[in-house]
């Protein structure tokens, strides 16, 4: 696993779990907006197909920058993050304009839920794998982040199904809950993108 695929690796995780969320809460509130009356779910619709617009505009930089190198992966984060918010900023309005209910809230969060396990998951065996093409005594450090981050997952998920059967959080609170989640997440990803860095200066592949 070279340096140079390796770090894009670490970046396209960290958009990829973000694009992830995005698509589950817009497949939600479709769900949703279906049951709505006429008038209701144009005005819906209206308002899903502006953060859709948003979640695009997300992957296009995402690509632009997958190709670029680590260099200017810091500075597209920077970018990202601010659209990110954007689109966190549309889900807000959107529950406080359609959805109202605790029912809603907990149906959006669960699915952004799903969707972060899904990739904290999916990272770990990426790196799992990609950790074996190093020589035995390299791979400790990266086998022993990987654990880790399996780890985290494990805590998460279990935080998060906590808030969730609390059931009378607020908005705010859940979502709260999914970011403190996801920091863990890009910091545990942050760690392997270090080991994999410090093994592939110090040993060569095997």
């Amino acid at each position: 696993m070279a340096t140079q695929s390796s770090s894009a690796h670490f970046f396209l995780s960290w958009a990829k779990e973000r694009i992830d969320e995005m698509d589950a809460t817009l497949a939600s509130l479709e769900n949703k907006s279906a049951q709505m009356q006429a008038e209701t779910r144009v005005k819906a619709d209206q308002f899903i197909a502006e953060m859709k617009k948003k979640r695009d505009e997300f992957e296009g930089t995402v690509k632009k920058q997958a190709a670029a190198g680590e260099g200017a992966w810091d500075g597209a984060k920077v970018r990202l993050e601010t659209e990110w918010k954007g689109f966190q900023a549309e889900t807000a309005k959107y529950l406080e304009t359609f959805g109202k209910g605790i029912e809603q809230q907990q149906v959006v969060f669960q699915s952004q839920v799903a969707a972060q396990l899904k990739a904290w998951r999916e990272t770990a065996d990426k790196l799992n794998a990609a950790g074996k093409e190093f020589a035995i005594e390299r791979r400790r450090e990266i086998d022993a982040t990987v654990s880790r981050m399996k780890a985290d997952a494990v805590t998460a998920e279990k935080k998060l199904q906590d808030v969730a059967r609390a059931g009378t959080e607020s908005w705010s609170a859940l979502n709260a809950a999914l970011a403190d989640t996801r920091a863990t997440f890009d910091r545990a990803n942050q760690a392997a993108r270090e080991a994999f860095k410090r093994a592939t200066g110090s040993s060569p592949a095997q």
